[in-house]
């Protein structure tokens, strides 16, 4: 049933990215709307020719504004830390410096010259800039997603099964009222509250405990994957009524083909999106 692991290289695919996979605009937008008006505020600074006190007045009268000072370097947490001889952290929550380190921060950071200069016109429309760039750091995230969707499209277009998503041993025994997975062993302290992508019953009552990845670029993260479920895909291969199957795709595995190997050595179930397409899921 599993093909030679040179046709299961040949069948990585380099991309399963939909539309939306390259900027969450609803993300952005949303983002953006919540500093909108402190952020119209700071539109005040914007080619004045003393900055300095300006952003002095301004944070005294509307404190609030300062909560915003982060993004526009481009950072979501509310606090900064500057080594500067020693170690200084600025609060955007709750001022914890004067108004006169504050706007230092600002000037040795270039955003003094940002406003002075009109290298801007609008603050809204460059933190929406900022937020569509912080979000490709989210795409990783989405790869994740879009692969566990499709895997599920297939799920339930396979005729007379039942199943459950992202599912823990707990979970897994309450839903299907088994207890074959008591003996399972998961001593790894990553995996005490593992969660299944996927559990499948089938019609003959097996259990098939479904893990999915999408890796479109190399990294150590595969050979991390690939060890933990050749482990995992072991274990579950003791127990009588459930079976592991991974199903994985992406080329980044080309440049850890030894790592997948191994792996595929161990697991029966291992296959890419080529065999969702050729009815694995219902073979099994």
């Amino acid at each position: 049933m599993k093909r030679e692991f040179n046709e299961i290289i040949e069948s990585l695919k380099d991309s399963i990215a939909t539309y939306d996979y390259y900027v969450d605009f609803d993300k952005v937008y949303k983002n953006v709307n919540k500093v909108e008006m402190q952020l119209n505020l700071l539109n005040y600074l914007i080619g004045k020719d003393n900055v300095e006190q300006e952003f002095m007045k301004l944070i005294i009268e509307y404190p609030d504004v300062l909560e915003v000072i982060p993004i526009l370097l481009a950072v979501r947490q509310g606090e900064i830390k500057i080594i500067d001889g020693e170690v200084i952290s600025y609060s955007f929550k709750k001022m914890n410096k004067e108004v006169v380190d504050y706007t230092k921060l600002l000037k040795k950071s270039g955003l003094i010259e940002l406003f002075e200069k009109k290298k801007i016109k609008n603050l809204v429309d460059y933190v929406t800039g900022v937020e569509v760039g912080l979000d490709t750091n989210a795409r990783k995230n989405r790869t994740g997603h879009i692969m566990e969707n499709i895997v599920e499209s297939y799920i339930k277009k396979t005729p007379n099964v039942e199943y459950l998503k992202e599912a823990n041993k707990n979970e897994i025994k309450t839903y299907f009222k088994t207890d074959i997975l008591d003996n399972l062993n998961l001593d790894d302290k990553k995996e005490i509250n593992k969660r299944f992508d996927f559990v499948v019953k089938s019609k003959s009552g097996k259990l098939l405990l479904i893990e999915t990845n999408f890796y479109g670029s190399s990294g150590s993260k595969l050979n991390e994957t690939a060890r933990s479920y050749a482990k995992l895909g072991k274990d579950i291969a003791k127990i009588k009524g459930a079976e592991f199957v991974w199903i994985t795709d992406g080329r980044g595995w080309r440049f850890a083909q030894s790592n997948l190997k191994e792996a595929y050595d161990v697991i029966k179930h291992l296959y890419t999106l080529e065999d969702l397409d050729n009815g694995i899921l219902e073979n099994i």
